[in-house]
C-alpha cells in the first residue's frame, strides 16, 4: 500500500490558510463474511507497514500548513494543497532531516518577512523600488523551491533575499541625512519645492528623527524669509545699503540658523559701515578745506567709531589739529601784525602770547612777541610822561624822558602814534626847559622857602623864574602857625601872583 505523502503546490509569498487534511475512504460491502476477512488481513497490513510512515507524513503536512508562506511584494494566498503520493525512498530519518531544513528556512523566512514589512512602512517603494523588487523575487525564487520541498535552496534564497532587504535597512541612516541635507540646502538656496520633497521622503523614511521638526519649522518660515532676501538684494544694488542691512535682519530673526541671510547681513552690514566710513570722511575733508575745524573734527571722530583703530581716520584727525593749529597761528599772526601797524602794541603782545601758547617754536611768535614787547614799554612811558607832563618840573624825571625821547626818534618805522607821542615829548620839554616869571608876595615878617628850589627869608615882594611845575612854598613866623601854599606854572596861563606869610598867632 502506497503512502499518502502531501506534496507542496507552489504559492505567492503570502501567508497560506491551512490545507485541508486527506480523509481515508473507506469502503463498504454489503457482504459481511468474505469483506470482514479481508478487512482483518488489509488491517494487520496497514498496522505493520504503513501507519508508521502515514504517522511521519502526517506530522510534516500539519507543519508545512501552519508555516508563514508570504513573499516579499506578493499578495496573494494559496488555495488548499492537493495531496501528492510520497517516494519511495521517504523514511523517518529523511523526513526528520526534511523537518529540520524547513524550520531553518522558515526561521530565515520569519526574518525576511519582519523586514519586508518595516521596509514596506518606511516607502521602500519609493525610494528603492528596483532592489527591493530584486529582493521579492529571490524570495519567491524560495517559495517555489519551498513548495518543491527543497529547503536547502528555498534557504539560500530567501537568505540572499534577506541581505538585500538588510543592506536598504542599512542605507536609510545615509538615505535620511541625504534628503536632511538637501532639505537644509533647499532652505539655505530658498527652493520650498526642492525642501517639501524631501522632507516628505525623510519624514516617510524615519518620521522620529530628531531633526525633522526644526527643518520643517524652518521650511515653514521660507515664504516670510524669501521676500525678505530677495528685497534685501534688490536694495543693495540700488545702493540703499541702510535698507537692505534692515530686511537682513529681519530675515536672520525668522530664521537664526540661515546660514545664506547671516553671511549676507555680515557682508551688507560691513559694506554699509564701510559707505558711512567713506561719507563722514568725505564731509570730514570738506568741512576742512572749508576751514570749518569743528565740524571735521566730529565728522572724522564719526569715522573712526565706524571703523575702530582705522589709521585714516587717525591721520585725518592729526590733520585737523595741525590745520586748526596753522590757522589758530595764522589767525594770531595777522591779528598780531594789525595791532602793530595800529601801533596797539599791548594787543599785540596778547595776541603773540596766545601764539606762543600753541607753539613757542614759530620764529614769527618769538620776533614778534619781543617786537611788541619793546614797543609795548616804550608806548607806556612816552604816555606816562605825556599824561603827567608836570613831572617834567623835576629834573630826574625830566632827564629819563630826554633819553626816552631820543630812543623813540631812533625807532624805524615811525608810526602815527610814536611821530605824534615823539613830537609832543619835545613839545613838553621844551616848555619844561623854559622858565616862567612869577611874583612871590609876603609881608617882611615871614620867611618863604620854596621846596627843592631856594630859601628866601622875608620879603615882600619877590620875583623869580622857574620850570614849568607845582611847587610848594613854606612860610614860618615866631609865634605865629606855620603856612604851605601850593601853586603850578605852566606855559598854558599867565600865573598869578603868590601870597605866603603868617597871620594866625599861636
Amino acid at each position: 500500500m502506497p503512502p499518502h505523502n502531501e506534496q507542496l503546490q507552489p504559492t505567492p509569498f503570502e501567508v497560506a490558510s491551512p490545507p485541508e487534511q486527506p480523509k481515508p475512504e473507506h469502503k463498504t460491502s454489503r457482504s459481511w463474511v468474505i469483506p470482514a476477512l479481508g478487512g482483518l488481513l488489509l488491517l494487520a497490513v496497514l498496522v505493520v507497514f504503513w501507519l508508521p510512515s502515514q504517522v511521519a507524513d502526517q506530522e510534516l503536512s500539519t507543519a508545512d500548513s501552519a508555516e508563514p508562506t508570504e513573499a516579499a511584494g506578493a499578495g496573494a494566498t494559496t488555495t488548499a494543497k492537493t495531496p501528492a503520493p510520497a517516494t519511495s525512498d521517504s523514511t523517518p530519518w529523511s523526513d526528520a532531516q526534511a523537518a529540520k531544513l524547513r524550520k531553518e528556512a522558515q526561521d530565515v523566512l520569519a526574518e525576511l518577512l519582519e523586514i519586508q514589512f518595516a521596509l514596506e512602512e518606511r516607502g521602500v517603494s519609493q525610494w528603492a523600488a528596483n532592489e527591493f523588487s530584486a529582493a521579492a523575487e529571490l524570495a519567491g525564487g524560495g517559495d517555489e523551491l519551498y513548495k518543491q520541498r527543497q529547503y536547502l535552496e528555498a534557504k539560500s534564497r530567501y537568505e540572499q533575499a534577506l541581505e538585500k532587504l538588510q543592506a536598504l535597512e542599512q542605507t536609510i541612516p545615509a538615505l535620511v541625512n541625504e534628503q536632511l541635507n538637501i532639505a537644509r540646502q533647499g532652505i539655505e538656496d530658498t527652493e520650498p519645492e526642492t525642501v517639501a520633497s524631501a522632507l516628505e521622503l525623510a519624514s516617510l523614511v524615519e518620521p522620529e528623527n530628531a531633526e525633522l521638526v526644526e527643518l520643517q519649522a524652518r521650511a515653514a518660515r521660507l515664504p516670510e524669509l524669501i521676500p525678505l532676501l530677495s528685497g534685501a538684494q534688490e536694495m543693495e544694488t540700488a545702493g540703499d545699503l541702510a535698507v537692505a542691512e534692515q530686511q537682513l535682519k529681519q530675515a536672520t530673526a525668522i530664521d537664526p540658523a540661515h546660514q545664506r541671510a547671516a553671511q549676507e547681513l555680515s557682508r551688507v552690514s560691513s559694506a554699509y559701515v564701510n559707505q558711512r566710513f567713506n561719507e563722514a570722511m568725505s564731509e570730514g575733508y570738506n568741512h576742512l578745506d572749508q576751514g570749518r575745524y569743528q565740524q571735521a573734527r566730529k565728522a572724522f571722530k564719526q569715522a573712526s567709531q565706524l571703523q575702530k583703530g582705522s589709521a585714516e581716520a587717525a591721520s585725518a584727525l592729526q590733520e585737523v589739529a595741525t590745520a586748526e593749529q596753522g590757522s589758530r597761528l595764522g589767525s594770531l599772526k595777522r591779528k598780531g601784525q594789525a595791532f602793530e601797524q595800529q601801533e596797539q602794541w599791548q594787543q599785540a603782545v596778547t595776541a603773540y602770547e596766545k601764539a606762543q601758547a600753541i607753539d613757542s617754536n614759530v620764529l614769527f611768535v618769538q620776533q614778534g612777541l619781543q617786537r611788541s614787547r619793546e614797543r609795548a614799554q616804550l608806548d607806556k612811558q612816552l604816555r606816562s610822561v605825556i599824561d603827567e607832563p608836570k613831572r617834567l618840573a623835576d629834573a630826574r624825571v625830566a632827564a629819563a624822558s630826554e633819553q626816552l625821547l631820543r630812543d623813540a626818534r631812533i625807532i624805524e618805522p615811525q608810526g602815527a602814534v610814536l611821530s605824534g607821542q615823539v613830537i609832543q615829548l619835545e613839545k613838553l620839554l621844551r616848555q619844561a626847559a623854559t622858565p616862567i616869571a612869577v611874583t612871590l608876595q609876603s609881608d617882611a615878617e615871614t620867611e618863604v622857602i620854596i621846596y627843592k628850589v631856594a630859601k628866601l627869608g622875608r620879603f615882600q615882594e619877590k620875583e623869580l623864574t622857574l620850570r614849568p611845575g607845582t611847587y610848594t612854598a613854606k612860610g614860618t613866623r615866631t609865634g605865629y602857625r606855620d603856612v604851605l601854599q601850593r601853586f603850578t606854572l605852566s606855559h598854558d596861563n599867565a600865573p598869578a601872583p603868590v601870597l605866603i606869610r603868617c597871620t594866625e598867632q599861636i
